[in-house]
């Protein structure tokens, strides 16, 4: 770890704080002044969706401003939308909230690079650990993301209010700490050079690495997003759901500071498959119980395979492209993510309020099983292709 490793993590840690804050907040928000209750979520769908649709325009400004330049473009917007979304909270304007937090997904599609950044400002031989090490830098959101939601509550009058204006705050702090930040310099035909993407996506590493990653994001936020609305169904506090959130982010980056050690000996597809086995159990669990204990439980081993899956198929996604190809790849495997947060955050709030937590963690299960296949599909054309060889 040098010098920008440690503030590239330390940014990673503040844009967990307003992804944990706005998973903590937009959910009750939306349900204290959306229309119907099922529309509950779709602040949470709004942020995700943001974030879909402006990957291309993020990938412009990587090449057109470079790393620095467009993460503070990202920081700034990040600014902006806090404001917007305190600004609908205090009015109790839910398109407008819904508005802000797609607005806010340019944000999350831009620091969605911070990993990939993060391998380039480690020597080749250490790219593991640098992404790894860098996403551990999430723990300072699973700490300070939910209690931020929790002291900020009743700041004002309106509920949570107050919580936008600590994350206009967050992005301000991050803004500052970005300018230190040493990026290389860009590849030298990064613009134009390497093959198409429909080349690039057609090879078997980096479609198991776009379905794992987004599916195990997909799982992990079709819970996660859930949560705190099946936690204030089942009569639980809001305290007590900002602790079981507290643990889960816990649970997603606390690994990353074992999870490259472990890619690194027994390489990125065990890994998965052990982050696969933990979101099994984590359904499990969920299923046996709504008191605190179930809810701490499951979520902290949901983290746990999330982190498993995520890093490990970023690491394996490196092997998929060419430095001069990294913007339209790393474009491409964002927007896989994001769609399907985007579907998982709207299924999430329909699924908990019209057919309950129970029938939820039974659907997880379809995509829990997508993912296993694709691992099994690559472990065995790499077997294959050795028995060739």
């Amino acid at each position: 770890m040098n010098r920008n490793l440690w503030l590239l993590a330390i940014c990673q840690g503040l844009f967990l704080t307003n992804n944990v804050t706005f998973i903590a907040i937009n959910g009750l928000v939306g349900l204290a002044i959306a229309p119907r209750g099922w529309m509950a979520t779709l602040p949470v769908m709004g942020y995700v969706v943001g974030s879909a649709l402006a990957t291309g325009l993020v990938v412009r400004s990587q090449r057109r401003f470079g790393r620095r330049g467009a993460f503070q473009i990202g920081l700034a917007v990040a600014l902006g939308s806090a404001l917007l979304c305190a600004y609908a909270a205090f009015s109790k304007d839910f398109w407008l909230l819904c508005c802000a937090t797609v607005v806010a997904g340019y944000y999350n599609a831009n620091a969605g690079l911070y990993r990939f950044a993060a391998a380039e400002l480690a020597a080749p031989d250490w790219r593991e650990k640098a992404v790894s090490l860098v996403m551990a830098g999430g723990l300072i959101g699973a700490v300070a993301g939910p209690n931020l939601a929790a002291a900020t509550r009743q700041m004002f009058a309106v509920p949570f209010a107050g919580a936008y204006l600590a994350l206009a705050l967050v992005a301000l702090l991050s803004m500052a700490l970005m300018r230190f930040i040493e990026f290389p310099a860009p590849p030298a035909r990064a613009q134009g050079g390497g093959r198409p993407l429909t080349e690039i996506a057609r090879q078997p590493v980096f479609i198991v690495a776009a379905a794992a990653g987004a599916l195990g994001y997909g799982v992990m936020n079709l819970l996660m997003a859930a949560t705190p609305i099946a936690m204030q169904i089942c009569s639980l506090p809001f305290e007590d759901a900002a602790l079981v959130l507290e643990w889960h982010v816990i649970g997603m980056f606390a690994p990353g500071f074992f999870t490259g050690h472990l890619i690194r000996r027994f390489g990125a597809l065990p890994v998965m498959g052990a982050g696969l086995l933990l979101n099994l159990a984590c359904i499990a669990v969920a299923l046996s119980g709504v008191e605190l204990r179930h809810f701490a439980i499951a979520l902290c081993l949901l983290g746990v395979g999330w982190n498993f899956l995520f890093t490990g198929s970023t690491t394996l996604s490196l092997t998929a492209y060419t430095a001069e190809e990294r913007d339209r790849a790393q474009g491409a495997l964002n927007f896989c993510v994001f769609a399907t947060l985007a579907l998982t955050s709207f299924a999430s709030g329909v699924l908990v309020t019209t057919q309950g937590w129970q029938l939820l963690n039974l659907g997880s299960l379809v995509p829990v099983a997508l993912t296993g296949a694709a691992l099994l599909w690559l472990a065995h054309t790499r077997r294959r292709a050795r028995s060739a060889a």
